[in-house]
Order: structure tokens, then sequence, then C-alpha cells
């Protein structure tokens, strides 16, 4: 095993004003604009949502794609700490980074899309909880979840503000918030698949069918390696650092393997179903289900072999073919593919206000990245290239 396996995290340092952070602040205040009118003024007042389309892109996209883009963290934890692969742990910091925003940000985004916001309480309070609900489900594994993975992170900062004693005692039981950042995402990620199924016929047969529980699981394992070699990726490039191949190598094939299990059933259950003929109809959602599963299909091309699995450039664009495939699934079950059968019109497309909300919100998530990793022990330690 290469050496750089076990080299320790270290902040990367440098200056933390640049063009990107300096773009981010400027998203990120324009978001916070139109979330001061949206909360003075209510949800008309910045979103196209209406009664036949009650969920635009803050939830979709901020929370059913966001935390899939957000289970990096939970597939590599799955891979160190249940299968007893130490040799991805360089990963894991990184991973759990973003996923701890992804996440976060996915909660923020469920609070800011409920219309009476300040009866938000409301979901952990015994009077009022539905344990027979998926929509109750979903938020009470998330909240836990987010709070689980601070917990998990809080090593980085102990180590950085020199608090060792309190870090040694967090390690004593730190196995037990692992246990629980493995299984709280199997339960709501599965779970999401779950709200697609009580939909019913408003959810186009491509994306209609009761294995949603395990496509949504099995999918957002996939990305969440997908993710990791996309960061990896990209933060190699923009701190001019050696790329992890001898780690992303491996990882990609792992993730090959999960990808073509997922392959199967989706096949599988798409025949079963005889639900092919809407795959063929000359329409928008037709498209789209064919390119998200291009989407899923290209990693094989690209890095179907063991040397083309060490070419950065081919692993960055399987990571994107995959989070483009995980996207278009989860937008296409929910909002493509999805149509309100009341006969009223009823339409949707995402205002500027909320397109800019949900751009902010990555903003938060690309700053906090470049802040944290600069500032605190989370990538390993590297020699940078000239």
């Amino acid at each position: 095993m290469s050496q750089h396996s076990h080299a320790a995290p270290v902040p990367l340092g440098g200056n933390l004003l640049n063009a990107t952070t300096v773009m981010c602040g400027i998203l990120i205040a324009i978001m916070a604009t139109f979330l001061l009118v949206r909360f003075i003024f209510g949800l008309a007042s910045v979103t196209n949502v209406n009664d036949g389309y009650s969920w635009g892109i803050w939830v979709v996209i901020d929370v059913m794609v966001g935390s899939a883009l957000a289970c990096g963290g939970f597939s590599v934890a799955l891979l160190v700490y249940i299968f007893n692969k130490g040799q991805y742990h360089p990963l894991v910091r990184p991973a759990l980074l973003g996923s701890l925003f992804g996440y976060t940000l996915a909660g923020t985004g469920i609070f800011v899309d409920l219309g009476r916001w300040w009866n938000f309480w409301h979901i952990f309070w015994p009077s009022y909880s539905n344990p027979n609900s998926v929509m109750f489900e979903v938020a009470v594994c998330v909240t836990a979840y987010i709070l689980v993975m601070w917990i998990e992170f809080s090593p980085v900062f102990l180590e950085k503000l020199g608090m060792k004693d309190v870090r040694k005692k967090l390690n004593k039981m730190l196995f037990f918030f692992i246990a629980l950042g493995v299984l709280l995402p199997m339960m709501h990620q599965s779970s999401l698949g779950t709200m697609l199924v009580v939909m019913g016929s408003q959810v186009n047969p491509l994306w209609q069918t009761p294995l949603q529980p395990v496509i949504y699981l099995l999918t957002a394992i996939v990305i969440g390696y997908g993710v990791v070699l996309f960061e990896s990726c990209v933060a190699s490039s923009a701190y001019r650092l050696k790329i992890e191949t001898h780690l992303l190598e491996p990882l990609a094939k792992i993730m090959l393997g999960v990808l073509a299990l997922y392959l199967l059933i989706r096949v599988g259950d798409l025949t079963l179903r005889g639900a092919w003929p809407a795959a063929f109809h000359f329409n928008g959602v037709a498209l789209s289900f064919w390119i998200e599963n291009i989407g899923f299909i290209a990693p094989f091309f690209l890095i179907g072999n063991t040397q083309s699995r060490r070419n950065p450039a081919r692993l960055f664009l399987a990571g994107v073919a995959i989070m483009i495939g995980g996207i278009l699934l989860r937008l296409n079950g929910f909002m493509i593919g999805y149509e309100h059968h009341t006969g009223t019109g009823w339409t949707y497309f995402p205002s500027f206000g909320e397109i800019m909300v949900t751009t902010g919100m990555f903003a938060i998530e690309v700053l906090g990245y470049i802040v944290i990793t600069r500032r605190f022990p989370v990538l390993p330690r590297q020699e940078k290239l000239a």
C-alpha cells in the first residue's frame, strides 16, 4: 500500500479570498435576500409552487437530489467500517465533509419550503408525530443523521483546537455514531423511494414501482462513490495536489459492481412490469429517461478496465456521469415524470427566486468546503505539484 494512504490529514492553508469564494459570497447574499422576502411575505412571493405542484426545486433538488449527492460519507464509511477496507480511510474525512454540508443544507431546504415554517417543531413533538408516515420517518432520520455527522466530524475541530483529552474521550464512543452514520442513510434513502410509491398513478410508469426503496438505496451508494471520484479530482486540480489514483481505482471498481447490480434490477423491473413502451414515446419524459440511463451506463465505457481507472480524466467523467444519472433519476420521479391528474391544468417551472436560493445553497457548500479544507485537517498530507 502506498505511504500516502496513511498520511495524516493537514490544513492546506492559503488565502481564503479569491474569485471562487467572492462569487460564492455574492450568490449567498442574493439567496439571503430572497429568503428574507420569502419568510416575511410567504412562499407565493418567491416561488411558483401551486396546488397542483406543491413541491418545487427546494424539495426535489435541495432535499431529494442534495441528500443523494451527499452520500459520499455514508458510502465510504460502509467500505471502511463495515467491510473493513481500511485502505480507504484517507477518503473518509473529505467524503464526510461533503456529506455534512449536503445533508445540513437538505434539512435547511425542508425548513425553507414549509408554508407555516414556525410550526417546524411539530415534527419532533410526540403529540403531533405520525410514526406511520413515510415523511415523518424521513424527517426524523435526516435530522438524526445530520447530528451524527457533526459528531463524527468533530474530531477535526478538536484536533485543530488542541483538545486532545476531549478527542480521546469522544473516540471511545465514536463507534456508536459511526454505526448510526451507516444505518440512518440506509433507512431514509430507501424511504425517499417509498415516497414515490405512495404517489401512485401520478408518477410515470417508468419510475412508479414497489422496488423504488431498493433503487434509491443502491443509487445513493453509487452516487456517493461517484461524488468521491468527482470531488477528489476537483480538489486535486484546484489545490494542485497529486491525485490518489491508488485509492480511486479500486473504489471505482467497487462502484461499477454496485452499479451493475442496480442496472440489473432496474431493467428486470421495467421488463416484468411491461413499462418499456413509455420509454419510446416522443416526449420530454422519455428523453429524460434515456439521458438518465446513459448516465448510469457511461461509466462502464469510461472506466471499464484497470488502465482506464488509473486515468484521472476518465475517473472525473465517470463521476460526472453517475451524478447526472442520479440527479435525473430523482428529478424524473418527483418532477419531470410527475403529472397532476385533476384536469385543472396545473404546471410548474421554478421562479428566478427559487433558482437563486438553490444556487446559494450549493454556494454555501463550496465555500464551506474551501474554508474548512484550508484551515482544518481534512485532506491527507501530499506534496504539491509543480
